[in-house]
């Protein structure tokens, strides 16, 4: 994205530029692209270059939330690349997603709190040179904006979203962390849900929706969480009448019942959006989001069984 001198090899170096094909993505999908150098003033030999995933996560510690940039992916893409001077040298590439990437983008505007980024770093004599850090628009698969549409359709307001490490019990990972986004709840749940979280864990096969709702306490019940967990396939996805699910499980919640067992209801409603995610975050990331994003991804490179769903509280 920004062509940088290579540090290693003092003024009249070689320069370095890597630009993605598209930077725009979904999950499990190959990312390709090129890092392109151009000669200097005397010949330079690199002798690896690595390209690797990168996003902001939230580390709990203690009382305290601390923000750190985690690699998720790390991949070597030419070893010994001798440069001649003054002459280009084009390395072209290929990084595929990994099925729980973080979703960054929702109707092609950035998500607020959300940064992929994918950073180039040349190793020259052993020490690495980082840097070159070009932001990727992850958007959400079919399968999973299913669900983003859903909470649109019943009137979830978006209110954050972050990356945050550990895992989910019950739920397989790959990676080291997961993406929670943040909702306020439908008016009619007002008073007595305070928040609902929304995460993905996806893989080639399955979609695993993970909710959670803060409950609020009253004069005779107690607040605290409430989780959800539906397991999918992608294909099953499509067809699931999600706006139904999700409202009777928070309904459940609200209402402070038992916890139970059942499977998501198929439907064919309309794929339509509401005001909830695809118009706040569209609204939001006007303007100064955008930037806002890239701007964090620079500063970042420089300084169970399937098809079943559970209740329980």
């Amino acid at each position: 994205m920004f062509k940088r001198m290579l540090k290693a090899f003092g003024v009249g170096g070689p320069s370095v530029d890597t630009v993605l094909d598209s930077p725009h993505a979904v999950p499990g999908q190959v990312v390709t692209g090129q890092v392109r150098i151009q000669g200097g003033s005397a010949e330079a030999r690199i002798d690896r270059i690595v390209l690797s995933l990168v996003t902001r996560v939230e580390v709990e510690h203690g009382d305290h939330e601390y923000g750190g940039v985690s690699e998720f992916l790390r991949a070597v893409v030419a070893q010994d690349v001798q440069v001649a001077p003054d002459q280009p040298v084009t390395v072209p590439f290929q990084l595929a997603l990994p099925w729980e990437t973080p979703i960054t983008a929702v109707g092609g505007q950035p998500l607020p709190g959300m940064t992929v980024g994918v950073r180039t770093e040349l190793v020259i004599s052993g020490a690495p040179d980082k840097g070159d850090l070009d932001p990727v628009l992850v958007g959400p698969l079919p399968s999973q904006d299913r669900v983003l549409d859903a909470f649109g359709q019943l009137g979830f307001q978006f209110r954050s979203a972050d990356v945050e490490a550990g895992r989910i019990a019950g739920v397989h990972q790959e990676l080291g962390f997961y993406q929670e986004i943040e909702f306020f709840p439908p008016a009619q749940f007002a008073g007595r849900v305070n928040e609902v979280e929304l995460t993905f864990v996806t893989n080639p096969h399955e979609l695993v929706v993970v909710l959670e709702a803060d409950k609020r306490g009253g004069l005779f019940s107690s607040g605290g969480d409430a989780f959800g967990r539906f397991h999918v396939t992608h294909d099953d996805a499509l067809r699931t009448d999600w706006a139904s699910a999700i409202n009777q499980w928070l309904t459940q919640v609200a209402a402070g019942g038992p916890a139970v067992h059942g499977t998501p209801a198929y439907g064919h409603h309309g794929h339509h959006r509401g005001p909830g995610m695809g118009g706040v975050v569209a609204g939001a990331a006007a303007g100064v989001v955008g930037g806002m994003i890239l701007g964090e991804v620079v500063e970042d490179a420089f300084g169970d069984d399937g098809g079943d769903f559970a209740f329980e509280e």
